[in-house]
């Protein structure tokens, strides 16, 4: 059975995103590229930008199926530069088209999500894990909050977004976690004058319940058009 959630609490929009479309080894692709510009900083498991870090754009682009590149940490970072985007930024793949992603906003936490599941399963398997990297596949969670957060914090909304994510999937009716190749990227303001720093970010403090909330809608926006791949 389905949690009954409340209704999700509307204001200023953050997470404002740029399609972006581009014809790569005779392939039309798609991209999405928010540019909140400086005072930001992102946690993020990111293949370009990953860590704590301040980062002023974040871009979340589709690949090919079977992509075979051996540096796409240089490859998004080009698709970024090509873009327009400057300073540092976190760059995620995704085999998966982004070019209509779920999305959703609860008391100013809001989150964009992009979802394929063809490859789907448990985190805990019997399976030996690879040495590197997984192709593409992939749900990707970007989300914003507008408060600061410590570093603690902001590895609690890392855990908070995962777990909204995971029971997305299940209330869909998947059995898994999720892909081998799941990223995430969370947004916080970076600490400025005077203004409170949250310690907690868990799915039961002010903002991770938002936070969770918002994740939690923008996949199970995300996952139906792809459920059947």
């Amino acid at each position: 059975m389905s949690a009954v959630l409340p209704p999700p609490r509307t204001g200023p929009r953050l997470l404002s995103v740029e399609r972006l479309t581009r014809v790569e080894d005779g392939e039309r692709l798609h991209a999405l590229l928010w540019r909140p510009g400086p005072g930001w900083r992102m946690v993020s498991s990111a293949v370009l930008g990953g860590g704590i870090a301040e980062r002023a754009w974040v871009l979340n682009a589709q690949v090919a199926h079977g992509y075979r590149r051996t540096d796409p940490e240089r490859h998004l970072a080009a698709l970024a530069r090509d873009a327009g985007a400057e300073g540092q930024g976190v760059g995620l793949m995704t085999a998966a088209d982004v070019s209509a992603p779920g999305r959703a906003w609860d008391g100013g936490a809001e989150a964009v999500a992009t979802a394929g599941i063809a490859v789907r399963g448990w985190a805990a398997s019997v399976q030996e894990g690879a040495a590197g990297p997984a192709a593409p596949g992939t749900i990707n969670v970007v989300a914003a909050l507008p408060v600061a957060l410590t570093d603690a914090a902001l590895v609690n909304a890392v855990i908070t977004a995962t777990e909204a994510k995971v029971q997305a999937l299940v209330e869909a009716g998947h059995d898994c976690s999720g892909t081998p190749t799941d990223a995430v990227c969370v947004a916080a303001r970076a600490p400025r004058g005077d203004a409170e720093v949250h310690s907690f970010a868990g799915p039961r403090s002010e903002w991770g319940a938002r936070l969770a909330r918002a994740v939690h809608r923008a996949v199970l926006a995300a996952l139906p058009a792809v459920a059947q791949r």
